[in-house]
């Protein structure tokens, strides 16, 4: 079977891009809560018009370099789970399986060195209602967070999107690359529960031909991957 999706930004990432606007809302939850009543109209018409919902929200992630001053990771963790469950207010009556979250650490060509790791904020994400969770494997400086999976269990009837082809890079991928990295999430989660993706958008990222490229070897390497795999 064959689906589209269309993308939305999610709860929190909306509050992170526009907080230095608010004029409005006396408090960060009162200003959550406006965010997640007019997205809800938004989630509800792209689900409503047979599409899946791809809810982007690269919030999640990068906030945690960009807070003054600088929180604790427990501290982080309380901010980052008050921004989801706003995003699942929002979400409220959509079937999860309607629904993929995508998290990334930024498009910008930079060192991330100050990246959170995936582990830290893995049971933030899955608290997101949703039945496929999107996350960076291309991105050499989170490449090896397969790994994580060793340790903590995808739930049951949920599917992980690792992105396997990258937008930091004019490089293509070989197919063989792309496939290796496949076999990896899927020897973590089960080869059953596992889609390739690229690590976020390549539009405007890369050049259209790049691009197109990347998406063809994504191809090829996923059919490698479903040679091995699958036999």
């Amino acid at each position: 079977m064959k689906e589209a999706f269309v993308t939305s930004i999610a709860v929190g990432s909306v509050e992170m891009f526009s907080r230095g606007q608010n004029v409005h809302y006396p408090t960060a939850e009162a200003f959550l809560e406006g965010i997640a009543a007019a997205l809800s109209v938004e989630y509800r018409a792209i689900v409503d018009a047979g599409f899946v919902l791809q809810l982007d929200d690269p919030g999640l992630p990068d906030t945690w370099d960009m807070l003054d001053p600088h929180p604790t990771l427990e501290q982080y963790k309380r901010y980052a789970l008050l921004r989801v469950d706003a995003l699942n207010h929002a979400l409220a009556g959509i079937p999860e399986d309607r629904v993929r979250y995508h998290i990334c650490w930024g498009s910008w060509h930079g060192p991330h060195t100050t990246d959170i790791p995936l582990r830290d904020i893995i049971d933030v994400m899955l608290r997101v209602k949703a039945q496929a969770y999107s996350v960076e494997a291309a991105n050499v400086r989170h490449e090896h967070e397969h790994k994580v999976w060793r340790d903590v269990k995808l739930p049951d009837g949920k599917i992980l999107i690792p992105g396997v082809v990258g937008h930091a890079t004019n490089v293509v991928e070989h197919p063989e690359l792309v496939a290796d990295r496949i076999v990896a999430y899927a020897r973590a989660v089960g080869r059953e529960n596992v889609v390739a993706g690229t690590d976020c958008g390549l539009g405007g990222r890369v050049h259209a031909q790049i691009a197109s490229a990347k998406l063809r070897t994504l191809a090829e390497g996923a059919r490698l991957a479903s040679k091995e795999l699958w036999h």
